[in-house]
């Protein structure tokens, strides 16, 4: 409840500056009474309801980026780019340097591309790193930039865990023992669940059950089992498969795709994307043959993206 706002000594001003005061209280929409000389500053404006003030969610651990071409140490972009040891020096060092991504806001995102060509397969690898900063006062920058990799991870076809295991059925518990005739026990038995007809309806007292299927020996008869064909194993068996990644950032994923280019050449695309808090880094590592059908080894690319995704994710914890 708020109080009405008063004016000391107003019933003593003279006619004219009373009425003045008047109309200048009904025109700010405000009551005014008369005060006692022993009124206070907290008498003029109090307010019951107000309260404190909503917290705002937590900020994003990381305010900028690094510098994202000079993050990748040069004997790992050996190990990443073999083709660019067979190039002359300035094209050799032209391919270590990298190329920086064109964006407006370096505190927001950065990004740095790598390429080597051989005749006979070529590589690419590229950075991607973008700090994520949610507009909403009751949304902290970290549950923001998990809603963006979700979508990735989404896009990429790649299952999101379960969130929570699914509901288990009690078990049913025996009906309680009964004492016949002579003081025996009789065991109790378990309740009867009547059936319920298609219609809606149940049957009618004393109404006999259905009859058991021909070759049962009686109610606790069972019919035998169908055999099952043992499950049949798929491609994605292989532990290669795009999937969750455990241990690297607050989340991760890794995707894995195979693509035919031209008549017989073979390009595979290794991604792998994960989160530190608010910031989500993107590892994309590419291999193409030139002039063999066969396929980039899915292994070794997968092991070389991780590896440096690894190497990322400790320098954001630095």
């Amino acid at each position: 409840m708020q109080r009405k706002r008063c004016l000391p000594g107003l019933p003593g001003l003279p006619g004219s500056t009373a009425r003045t005061a008047a109309l200048l209280a009904l025109g700010l929409g405000i009551g005014l009474t008369g005060c006692s000389a022993g009124a206070t500053a907290e008498d003029v404006t109090v307010d019951a309801k107000a309260g404190p003030a909503a917290a705002a969610a937590p900020p994003g651990r990381y305010r900028t980026l690094f510098e994202p071409c000079g993050s990748v140490p040069q004997a790992t972009l050996k190990d990443l780019l073999p083709g660019a040891a067979t190039l002359p020096d300035p094209e050799r060092a032209k391919a270590y340097r990298g190329t920086a991504a064109v964006t407006y806001d370096t505190d927001r995102r950065v990004g740095c591309a790598w390429k080597a060509e051989t005749p006979d397969a070529s590589h690419r690898l590229v950075l991607d790193v973008e700090r994520v900063v949610s507009y909403d006062p009751a949304v902290s920058d970290d549950t923001r930039a998990q809603e963006v990799l979700v979508r990735k991870q989404t896009a990429a076809d790649i299952p999101l865990p379960p969130t929570a295991p699914p509901p288990t059925t009690p078990p049913t518990s025996p009906a309680p023992a009964t004492t016949g005739p002579g003081g025996t026990t009789v065991p109790g038995t378990p309740a009867v669940t009547p059936v319920v007809h298609a219609s809606g309806e149940a049957p009618a007292a004393g109404a006999s059950a259905p009859a058991a299927p021909t070759g049962t020996t009686g109610p606790t008869a069972s019919r035998p089992a169908t055999p099952t064909a043992p499950p049949t194993p798929t491609a994605t068996s292989t532990g290669l498969e795009p999937r969750v990644l455990d241990g690297l950032g607050d989340a991760a994923f890794l995707d894995d795709v195979l693509r035919p280019v031209g008549a017989t050449a073979r390009q595979r695309v290794v991604s792998v994307v994960f989160r530190t808090s608010n910031v989500i880094v993107t590892v994309t590592y590419q291999e193409r043959t030139a002039r063999s059908a066969e396929a980039p080894d899915s292994g070794e690319l997968q092991e070389k993206a991780r590896n440096l995704a690894r190497l990322l994710a400790e320098r954001l914890e630095e």
